[in-house]
């Protein structure tokens, strides 16, 4: 029932296309969809002669939206006239959407109806309550709309071919030879854990390419430990994001220093944002935390809440929950070596490092050719200048920064599934036939992840429509004691990012807004740099912990996948740990520091008071 349920809504995806493929976009300047109390600056819509609204001309610097219903706004500028026709609802229908998406997920346990109906209920409000149009603009606008996006389609095309990889391995004994390699070495599931946390922590330059090779890889072996899937997806989901977002080099770094320099620009700020990001770093307690609780975690050996549950069971010899339905199937899709085959761990490790090199290498090369279309002199300095020169961690960060991170991971995935197919065929483990017809059955098992990640990013086209974001920003007020303003800066952006299911987002909505905000409080101040330091990695950790409570979050999701979890049961072990830390981070960490606490005591006192939580209140599952 599944595939066939699978399989119309692709072939509903693909019609679609084909029948709106040809269709333009129009540019408007007022959106089709306002909530109320909301206002936008005439100086946003280019200074207009004249202003007319509901046939009444305006006299004052905006246009406000005081009241629910439709607007019909004439704009008359450079002696044209253009007409608009906007819908105004009420703020609060515009966080309805995804609330009603992760509610009856976790309810319901039904990803794929609950994201549909969370797109459903968003489409009534935008096309002003018409149901039958509300239904058909689901799948003709707003799934349409994700999957026209060049970014998501690399990610479904990377997803999928690194499925396919690990199909080819998986058939070639790739993954079976890892297993029995590292199973000489590893004496416990405590070990066990370690080096899949080890790996997240190496694969340090991208989320996307660390979830789906450290899921993949390590799960054989977290389940001949009688690890939870959950666990797995824990641990996997909480190296990912937060490593990838406190280190120096990475692909998260240029779309940051891009939005911190705009707005410093903006207000004539003489500092340098990648020295600001830089400064950021350390200030970025939520990141850190999670790192450091896996860790804590599995070296203490307790857990408590539905993790200890999961574990128990797991020990008992079910890694899944009986009902459970894990995002990706590789057990049961026909992928297990053939009897006789002899299983080499190199089958498997060589197709990962040629992911790995090319990725890296990848935004090397795609960074410089950048940097030299751009004009930029360092386009022109030699691999070993900037490896034996004084710079080479912002000149790497600046390289990397410049890359196209999603160009590259099409070829990385491309270049390890080749890989993986030509030392499967070369080695007569696999017939050319055999080694396509594994790569295809690995695309299949990433089928069920591939709709749920469309879906959740039509949800986000429909809370861009809506303007969810802007309302949850307008609840911001700049008329605070600025020592409280990181607090409450972590707290809005992670509302934004559980809400939307975007890290990336949460950023790209919040920097140009927090940086002006906190420029206009504490400019002036002995703490002006400090407190825009403490801002922006605010909006990163807090980006990063509502992403990682939101079952609609792409790494959410990718976790799941990744290490075929159950979703939502991914989201409900999880929720507690990330809850915890959060909160510690906030407590411990923002809000004392943002008050002149000494920062080296605050994070003292949080990672003591991680260790004490799980010592106090965790329950060992056995003595492994």
């Amino acid at each position: 029932m599944t595939k066939k349920y699978l399989a119309a809504i692709l072939i509903l995806l693909l019609m679609t296309i084909a029948m709106r493929a040809e269709d333009g976009k129009d540019t408007v300047l007022i959106p089709k969809t306002v909530f109320t109390g909301k206002t936008i600056p005439l100086k946003e819509i280019g200074q207009p002669e004249k202003v007319i609204v509901n046939g009444k001309e305006m006299t004052g610097p905006a246009i406000e939206f005081d009241h629910s219903g439709e607007y019909k706004i004439t704009i008359v500028a450079g002696g044209k006239t253009q007409s608009f026709n906007t819908y105004a609802i009420h703020g609060l229908l515009t966080i309805l959407p995804p609330i009603l998406a992760i509610i009856l997920a976790l309810l319901f346990k039904e990803v794929i109806l609950a994201l549909f109906l969370g797109i459903l209920a968003g489409s009534l409000f935008i096309n002003r309550f018409d149901v039958i149009a509300a239904f058909f603009n689901v799948i003709d606008k707003y799934i349409l709309e994700a999957l026209a996006d060049k970014e998501r389609a690399s990610i479904v095309i990377f997803t999928l071919f690194l499925g396919g990889m690990v199909g080819i391995i998986s058939r070639s004994g790739g993954v079976q030879g890892i297993v029995d390699s590292l199973s000489r070495r590893v004496r416990s599931a405590r070990t066990t854990q370690l080096y899949t946390w080890l790996m997240g922590i190496l694969i340090f330059f991208d989320d996307y390419t660390n979830t789906l090779i450290v899921g993949n890889t390590m799960r054989p072996l977290t389940d001949k430990w009688k690890i939870s899937r959950e666990k797995l997806s824990y641990i996997v989901d909480s190296t990912a994001a937060p490593m990838a977002s406190i280190a120096i080099i990475s692909t998260w770094i240029g779309f940051e220093i891009s939005l911190i320099n705009q707005s410093l620009k903006a207000y004539n700020i003489d500092f340098d944002a990648y020295n600001l990001f830089l400064s950021s770093l350390p200030y970025r307690f939520y990141p850190f935390l999670a790192l450091l609780f896996v860790f804590l975690i599995f070296t203490i050996k307790k857990d408590f809440g539905p993790m200890w549950k999961a574990e128990i069971r797991a020990h008992e010899g079910k890694v899944l929950r009986d009902d459970a339905i894990p995002l990706a199937d590789f057990e049961s899709s026909g992928l297990s070596p053939a009897p006789g085959t002899r299983c080499r761990w190199y089958n498997g490790l060589i197709p990962i490092i040629v992911v790995i090199v090319f990725t890296f290498g990848g935004l090397y090369i795609s960074g410089k050719s950048s940097l030299l279309q751009s004009g930029d002199p360092l386009a022109h300095k030699s691999l070993g200048a900037i490896l034996f020169s004084g710079s080479l961690l912002r000149d790497l960060g600046s390289i990397i920064s410049s890359a196209d991170s999603f160009q590259v991971l099409l070829w990385a995935s491309l270049m390890g599934a080749f890989t993986a197919l030509t030392l499967a065929v070369t080695q007569r483990i696999l017939h050319l036939r055999d080694g396509v017809t594994a790569f295809v059955q690995g695309m299949k098992s990433m089928m069920m992840a591939v709709v749920i990640l469309i879906l959740a990013w039509s949800l986000g086209v429909v809370l861009d429509e809506l303007r969810t974001a802007d309302f949850l920003v307008s609840l911001l007020s700049s008329h605070l004691d600025y020592h409280l303003l990181p607090a409450i800066v972590f707290i809005l952006s992670a509302f934004i990012a559980f809400s939307t299911g975007s890290s990336w987002g949460t950023i790209g909505i919040m920097y140009p807004l927090v940086i002006p905000i906190t420029i206009g409080i504490t400019q002036g101040t002995q703490d002006f740099k400090l407190f825009l330091v403490l801002s922006i990695s605010s909006v990163l950790a807090g980006g990063v912990f509502g992403d990682h409570c939101s079952p609609i979050s792409d790494t959410t999701i990718m976790s799941s996948m990744a290490s075929s979890c159950d979703h939502i049961d991914h989201v409900k072990t999880q929720i507690p740990y990330s809850l915890l830390v959060a909160l510690i981070s906030l407590l411990l960490g923002i809000i004392p520091v943002s008050f002149g606490f000494p920062y080296a005591i605050s994070i003292i006192l949080s990672i003591s008071a991680c260790a004490a939580v799980i010592m106090i209140f965790g329950k060992p599952v056995n003595a492994r």
